[in-house]
């Protein structure tokens, strides 16, 4: 039961488990489970015991603790005493170190004097040497026999060869220009081409086989000749070599523009140079005959824009990724390029666009109306037009058969608007302006983009729609019809709004992004500036718009003016004077006259046509309007009359049908304008005796009482039974 040192060492030690354990050794398995056989007096021994045992165990542990402190701090002073000798003697090799530096630095200005004085000795005699060789050479050039030295007959020193010649080249022409030298002169010259060529050829099998270094120290020599340009060339010519064999060559010139820049890198010298000549040569040779081949012909002008769009943006997305690369010593040398070889093309391109697209769109149109069998005449519109359909409305209420206004053609309720036709010409214009921004000069691009903006308004807004427009308005019945009006403008009004849509969408989204340009902001990026063209084209756009609206009020209160016309006609023919003082109540059964009948139905009609054909604003402004003139047209028709009391049964009924029929309109104002009209009607019955009180009413609250008298005067018995003493 004592206590060991590896029970105290466990990791964890967990002291509730080691008190647990001991009482476990001291009271055995039998103490648990017979609760009799339990001695605390033996535990509390244990207890103690182990306590004293840990309190002897403490004690060694602490004097252990006590003696390592002791080693610990005399290892401490041996350490410190180490430290401080290291330090003495680093201080001394320190010195030794910078002593020895001074002395090396001495040696190596001695040296160095001794080298300067060597060389001053060693260079003229290398120059004598190398001038020796050289006169031996040129002596070999004096004479009538070819040079025999191996340096001139060995294919292996080629290289040798060449710094030899260019040398003897220099030479030859400081020489004096007599008989005696011409001809070494010429056996120079002759051996410096030759040497020139056969370098130019080791270079092109150099490149043939992909041996770069071999093409480096090639092009090094010939830096020196005049052929280097030559050898640009040769490179040149061997890079396209087995290239270029597809009807597409810009897919080839980047990959290979990308391959021969690396190798152009580490074989030149001067990289940029050659990159900018392979460039240009690719441009010249290859793309500009590709290009012409497809923009020469211009017999299709639309084919003939859309290749030069689509082979000019491919031209300038090459150009740009060309840019990655350093070609020559100007950065847009592509671009420049790309100009030099559409500048035809460019300087004549926004008058081949105006053509062609006056031409296409005049062709759009003409064909549409040859489809319809029409011919576009000249319309007559402004004050002179509006005067004579006024005065020939005029006459008709009189009767009079004198025709002098324009004539009234509605040709079958064609609207001569097309949302094809509208959306080709649309289509035209959107792909001119995208060509328009691609192709233009960037000082230019607002202007054309105003000729292009021009040609679409000319014949979608002014030869389509406003034509419509001008058409559906010689085509609305004059203002009192002797027949049932056949209204088409109100589906002209919708269609013409729906294409007037479309062309301030795209002025919108094609026109007006090129009519601003990006200007800087503060040296922070750029930002979008109108300008006075654009401010124009928005006023253009306003007027047009303007222009339109009024015309369209124009042939709407003319509509309203010959629906309210034909109202008026029925009343007129088909309201009897006795209608409203009938002798039989059987008229009761029909609910209403016939008049108030044919009214209903041809209201309704005209009701749909308004809802069928327009739209938004529109409807509520044409139904307003139609409402209110008809209420005024029924309540001057029912004051034509005197009602006896089935009379006024029957206009009730009559005025109940208008009442119902307005309200499908959807508009509390005339609603109430007929709730009001029914609630007057009601003072044709009302008992003579309530009739003030009913005047007072919260139905007919608001009213003048002028009003409520002059209606209360259409009673038949208005006299007999003294009913304007109880007005009073």
């Amino acid at each position: 039961m004592s206590l060991t040192l590896e029970e105290l060492k466990q990791d964890p030690f967990d002291t509730h488990e080691f008190v647990e354990r001991l009482a476990w050794r001291t009271m055995g398995t039998k103490a648990r489970s017979q609760h009799d056989e339990f001695d605390p007096m033996l535990l509390l021994g244990a207890f103690e015991k182990m306590i004293s045992e840990l309190k002897v165990m403490n004690k060694k542990v602490q004097a252990g603790i006590d003696k390592l402190e002791v080693d610990c701090k005399d290892e401490e002073r041996k350490l410190w005493s180490r430290i401080g000798d290291l330090q003495r003697n680093n201080q001394a090799a320190n010195s030794n170190f910078e002593g020895l530096a001074e002395r090396i630095n001495v040696v190596a200005t001695k040296v160095v004097h001794l080298g300067d004085q060597l060389e001053g000795v060693n260079t003229p005699r290398a120059r004598a040497v190398e001038a020796q060789k050289l006169m031996n050479y040129l002596s070999e050039f004096l004479t009538d026999e070819p040079p025999k030295s191996a340096i001139f007959t060995d294919p292996f020193q080629l290289q040798l060869a060449a710094e030899i010649i260019q040398k003897l080249h220099m030479i030859a022409l400081e020489l004096p220009s007599n008989e005696k030298f011409s001809k070494a002169r010429k056996k120079i010259a002759d051996k410096y081409d030759q040497i020139e060529n056969e370098l130019i050829e080791e270079f092109r099998i150099a490149h043939h086989s992909g041996d770069k270094r071999k093409m480096k120290r090639c092009a090094s020599v010939l830096s020196n000749f005049k052929g280097l340009g030559r050898c640009i060339d040769t490179f040149i010519e061997e890079t396209q070599k087995g290239k270029f064999l597809s009807a597409d060559p810009f897919s080839e010139v980047l990959p290979l523009c990308t391959r021969s820049n690396e190798l152009i890198q580490e074989v030149f010298t001067n990289p940029e140079a050659v990159m900018g000549k392979l460039v240009q040569n690719i441009y010249i040779t290859k793309l500009q005959v590709c290009i012409q081949n497809k923009l020469n012909k211009k017999d299709d002008p639309e084919q003939y824009l859309k290749d030069f769009h689509d082979i000019y943006t491919r031209t300038t997305k090459l150009s740009s990724e060309l840019a990655q690369f350093k070609i020559g010593t100007d950065s847009s040398s592509a671009a420049k390029l790309t100009k030099t070889i559409f500048q035809n093309h460019l300087d004549n391109y926004i008058s081949f666009e105006i053509k062609y697209l006056n031409e296409r769109c005049g062709a759009i149109l003409q064909r549409y109306y040859e489809g319809k069998d029409h011919h576009k005449k000249q319309i007559q519109s402004g004050g002179l037009s509006e005067l004579r359909s006024h005065l020939q409305a005029k006459m008709a209420t009189v009767n009079m058969n004198i025709n002098i206004g324009p004539t009234v053609e509605n040709y079958g309720g064609e609207t001569f608007l097309s949302q094809e036709v509208s959306i080709n010409i649309l289509q035209e214009t959107k792909l001119a302006f995208k060509r328009c921004q691609q192709l233009s000069v960037s000082s230019d691009v607002s202007g054309n983009a105003v000729k292009i903006l021009d040609i679409l308004i000319k014949y979608l807004v002014v030869e389509h729609i406003d034509y419509a427009v001008e058409v559906g308005l010689q085509g609305i019945p004059v203002g009192e019809p002797k027949t049932p009006p056949q209204i088409y403008f109100f589906d002209t009004v919708q269609q013409a709004n729906t294409l007037f849509h479309l062309f301030e969408k795209q002025f919108m989204d094609s026109a007006v992004p090129l009519l601003i340009k990006a200007v800087a902001k503060n040296g922070q990026g750029k930002e979008k500036a109108s300008t006075p063209l654009y401010a124009d084209c928005l006023h253009k756009k306003r007027d047009l718009r303007e222009h339109l609206e009024a015309k369209i009020d124009t042939g709407l209160d003319r509509a309203v003016t010959s629906i309210c016309g034909w109202v008026r006609n029925i009343l007129s023919t088909e309201q009897k004077k006795n209608d409203f003082k009938p002798d039989d109540d059987s008229v009761l059964a029909q609910m209403g006259t016939q008049a108030s009948a044919k009214v209903v139905k041809f209201v309704t009609q005209q009701h749909q046509t308004v809802r069928n054909n327009m739209d938004g604003k529109n409807v509520e402004a044409v139904l307003l309007e139609l409402g209110t003139r008809l209420h005024r047209i029924i309540y001057d028709h029912l004051c034509q009359f005197t009602y006896n009391s089935l009379g006024a049964m029957l206009v009730i009924c009559d005025v109940n049908e208008y009442r119902k029929c307005v309200k499908e309109f959807g508009l509390p104002l005339i609603s109430q304008l007929f709730e009001k009209l029914h609630a007057l009607c009601n003072l044709l019955v009302v008992v003579p005796e309530n009739l003030k009180q009913v005047c007072g009413g919260e139905q007919l609250a608001g009213l003048d009482k002028s009003v409520l008298l002059s209606f209360v005067q259409l009673r038949s018995d208005y006299k007999t039974a003294k009913l304007a003493t109880l007005m009073k």
